[in-house]
């Protein structure tokens, strides 16, 4: 299975233009960060995991030529709202598009995107077909999804286990039975928004602390704002498992 980080980063702590901080002005490409978002390729299907305002602009880099589902963690704009641009594919692929999210999650799509569930539709709209996401265990296109129930302070959020690969994002909040699900995984992505505490993400010593907790083979810290510093810098900090995931960067599980 492969796995490409579309974007590690988070509309959190997002600076203005005219922002002249170190982490802003590098010229590391591992410190340019779109909103996060994972494609999973495996037995010839392509799935991508949330579609955040910069979507489209990531299926044009990675040179994205076949979607055949999307996944989505929770209703959250940053992780929603490139769903628009599914359309491209519509096209080409001549289908709807198979999209996969809970109840809540539904009802959010259904009024951000209201015009691509019209009973009467504007030619050209987004096709999408829904499929509902519990807590049970389901498959997309041949791939099994096992979801991890974990919380974004008060907002339930899916986590989800592929194979030997978690992908854990949004979250300051994980109980026992749900680590349980994690645990054996060989690569363990999660979220680590800066170095202070924060209300409904884990930062940077919460992370490390879970994952040295779960002891994957292998982990990756995602969904990172510019208040986390340097990428280069703050690896130094990590145990040798743990790295700082990047834009771009592709893991084979």
């Amino acid at each position: 299975m492969k796995v490409t980080f579309l974007g590690t980063g988070t509309s959190q702590g997002i600076p203005v233009i005219a922002c002249n901080c170190e982490v802003c002005l590098s010229s590391d490409s591992k410190d340019k960060r779109l909103r996060v978002s994972v494609l999973i390729e495996h037995l010839g299907k392509t799935i991508v995991i949330d579609t955040g305002p910069d979507f489209r602009q990531q299926m044009l880099r990675e040179k994205v030529q076949q979607l055949d589902a999307v996944v989505f963690t929770h209703e959250h704009k940053d992780h929603i709202a490139g769903l628009d641009d599914v359309r491209a594919f519509n096209f080409k692929q001549q289908a709807d598009m198979d999209v996969y999210a809970t109840p809540q999650v539904q009802e959010s799509l259904k009024r951000e995107f209201h015009y691509a569930f019209d009973e009467y539709k504007y030619p050209g709209v987004p096709e999408l077909k829904l499929h509902t996401i519990t807590n049970e265990e389901f498959n997309v296109k041949g791939i099994n999804f096992l979801p991890i129930n974990v919380k974004h302070y008060k907002l339930p959020v899916k986590a989800f286990r592929v194979l030997n690969f978690t992908y854990i994002t949004d979250a300051n909040y994980i109980d026992d039975n749900e680590l349980e699900k994690i645990k054996g995984s060989e690569i363990v992505v999660l979220n680590a928004l800066r170095k202070e505490k924060h209300i409904s993400h884990f930062n940077l010593q919460e992370a490390i602390a879970l994952l040295e907790k779960i002891k994957p083979k292998k982990a990756y810290l995602t969904h990172i704002s510019h208040l986390m510093g340097k990428h280069h810098e703050v690896s130094k900090e990590l145990p040798d498992f743990i790295e700082i995931a990047y834009d771009g960067l592709i893991i084979n599980c």
